[in-house]
C-alpha cells in the first residue's frame, strides 16, 4: 500500500509541473500584444485618417485553357495552364471581356517563349506569370489606353 502511494504522489507532482510549465509557457508565448510603439501607432492613425477607395476585384475566367509544347533537353512536354484575370472595377471587366481573343492570342506568345526548365520550378512559374502580366498590361495599353488587367492567376498548370 505504500508503495501504491508513493506513485501516487511522484503522478501528481509530475501533473502539477506539466500544468504550470504549461502556464508559463502560454504567458511568456502570447506576451501582451497591446502596446504599440510610437511610430507603429502614428502609421496606423495615418493610414485610417484617409482611406483610398478601392474598387471590387473582379475575376475574368478565360474560355479555353492554353495548350502548348515546350521543347526540353530531352523530349519535348506539353502544357496546359488555365488562366483566370483579375481586373479592378466594372469598366476593366468590361474591357478585358471585349478583348478576350486579344489577350488571349498574347497570352499565347508569352507562353511559347517558355522553357521545361522554367516551368518546372515555382519560380520560373512566377516569373513567366510576371512576363505574361506584362504583357498583357503593354497589350491593353495600346488597345484600350489603360492596363486594365491587374493580375494573371495560373488557376490549372499541367505540364507532361
Amino acid at each position: 500500500m505504500a508503495m501504491g502511494k508513493k506513485k501516487l504522489m511522484l503522478i501528481s507532482a509530475v501533473a502539477v509541473i506539466v500544468i504550470l510549465a504549461a502556464g508559463i509557457g502560454f504567458w511568456l508565448l502570447n506576451g501582451d500584444d497591446t502596446k504599440e510603439s510610437p511610430q507603429v501607432a502614428a502609421t496606423v492613425q495615418e493610414s485610417t485618417a484617409s482611406p483610398a477607395p478601392v474598387m471590387s476585384a473582379y475575376y475574368v475566367v478565360l474560355p479555353q485553357p492554353f495548350t502548348f509544347n515546350v521543347t526540353g533537353d530531352t523530349r519535348d512536354r506539353v502544357v496546359q495552364i488555365k488562366v483566370q484575370l483579375m481586373v479592378r472595377g466594372d469598366k476593366n471587366e468590361a474591357l478585358a471581356k471585349q478583348h478576350i481573343p486579344l489577350i488571349e492570342s498574347t497570352l499565347l506568345q508569352a507562353f511559347g517563349v517558355a522553357t521545361v526548365e522554367q516551368l518546372r520550378s515555382p519560380n520560373g512559374r512566377d516569373q513567366l506569370r510576371q512576363q505574361a502580366l506584362e504583357a498583357v498590361k503593354a497589350t491593353m495599353v495600346k488597345v484600350a489606353g489603360t492596363p486594365a488587367v491587374e493580375r494573371v492567376l495560373f488557376t490549372g498548370f499541367v505540364m507532361q
